[in-house]
């Protein structure tokens, strides 16, 4: 099996939050978006372009961790943070922080 960020491939299985479609619905409403859910391997589950830049961004539920494998993925990652959105609400924030930024 190949390794990727220190483990193996063979150690990655993707599940996909409850959420999911709900947040991804909210950031398509002003971004741009690619689901990149069905890689596993700790890829985060959505490409976002908003105002000129890219994001990585994370799904989890209200309680939801990151698995060993994403923990490790958002460790070796030398972009910008990955953002971890849990709700719409959340989606809402990272617009307005998004728009602050600008």
């Amino acid at each position: 099996s190949r390794w990727i960020c220190g483990v193996s491939d063979a150690m990655t299985h993707k599940k996909i939050d409850q959420n999911q479609q709900e947040i991804v619905a909210a950031l398509r409403r002003r971004a741009s978006c690619f689901s990149t859910a069905s890689l596993g391997r700790g890829i985060p589950d959505v490409v976002a372009g908003f105002l000129g830049k890219t994001y990585l961004i994370e799904i989890k539920g209200r309680k939801g961790q990151l698995s060993i494998v994403q923990a490790a993925w958002h460790r070796h990652w030398e972009g910008n943070p990955v953002i971890i959105l849990r709700s719409v609400a959340d989606v809402d924030a990272f617009f307005v922080r998004c728009e602050e930024d600008e």
